[in-house]
């Protein structure tokens, strides 16, 4: 519903034929994760729904190149991808947090899957609990 509203008004809006494009495709994949959620298929489901926003994401980009964050007030303050970026040091640095964090973050991530792997259900509720 909102989502399909979204792309098409974003299509409307920038009308450029990748936007159409990246649209079509987030709907084609958020119509899929429905279907897969439906029918109980969980880990596709989740997959579809990483692609759609993902592809948001790139419709997004797509439109809105070179500007980031246009200005409502004047074209002239909009935000582009050259006045947005960092400088070569703040890039460096970046870089290695990055190359510091993301492994151990992709840990604890992987770990807090591996604990949390299993549904539960009301049989795990202890009786007394219930009975209250």
């Amino acid at each position: 519903g909102p989502a399909v509203i979204f792309i098409a008004w974003t299509g409307f809006d920038q009308g450029k034929l990748a936007v159409w494009l990246f649209g079509l495709l987030a709907v084609v994949t958020c119509v899929a994760s429905l279907g897969f959620a439906l029918k109980g298929r969980e880990m596709l489901a989740f997959a579809a729904t990483s692609v759609t926003i993902a592809l948001v994401a790139i419709m997004l980009f797509v439109g809105l190149f070179p500007d980031v964050m246009p200005s409502s007030l004047n074209s002239a303050w909009n935000l582009t991808t050259t006045n947005a970026s960092s400088t070569h040091y703040t890039l460096v640095i970046m870089s290695w947090v990055a190359v510091i964090f993301t492994p151990i973050v992709l840990m604890y991530q992987s770990w807090s899957y591996w604990v949390f792997r299993k549904r539960i259900g009301v049989q795990h509720i202890p009786t007394e609990v219930l009975a209250r």
